[in-house]
């Protein structure tokens, strides 16, 4: 009876880092260390990454208002300065601001020590930007976002 699955279990929808068995600790199957430096970064350091940025956006937001409307008003000038800070960020230097006061970066597991480029940035932080993907994490602690994007945001 208890591996019968049932609508509660959700979809059992493969991925290309789905594995037999699940490891000793996130990021294990993915060839990360369990502590230290490249291991996996924990879900409450990566939500202090955002929130961070996030502060630092509408500081930005708040003085830029002040002088002009045309990003909107704090809130939404808020949200397009962390999604253009997300990617340019992630482009340039595979961390944000925040992912970098906290000792965390972006990595790509498929080739690692490569940069994340372009479209992985791109699609990264817009998938973030919905919250839902970056919320739902698997058996690693690895966000949708990451899994579409073959990242992974490991320790420095």
């Amino acid at each position: 009876m208890a591996n019968k699955k049932t609508w509660l279990d959700g979809p059992n929808i493969p991925g290309e880092n789905d594995f037999d068995t699940v490891g000793r600790y996130p990021g294990e199957n993915l060839g990360l260390p369990e502590s230290g430096s490249g291991a996996l970064a924990s879900v409450s350091r990566r939500a202090g990454g955002v929130f961070i940025d996030w502060i630092l956006c509408l500081l930005i937001a708040s003085v830029l208002t002040k002088f002009t409307h045309i990003l909107g008003g704090v809130s939404t000038a808020t949200f397009i300065l962390w999604i253009l800070m997300g990617i340019v960020c992630g482009i340039l230097f595979a961390r944000t601001p925040g992912m970098a006061m906290l000792g965390m970066g972006v990595a790509r597991i498929d080739v690692p020590g490569t940069t994340v480029g372009i479209w992985r940035g791109v699609v990264r932080t817009l998938l973030t930007a919905c919250l839902f993907p970056a919320a739902m994490v698997d058996s690693d602690g690895r966000g949708i976002h990451d899994r579409a994007t073959g990242t992974v945001v490991i320790r420095d």
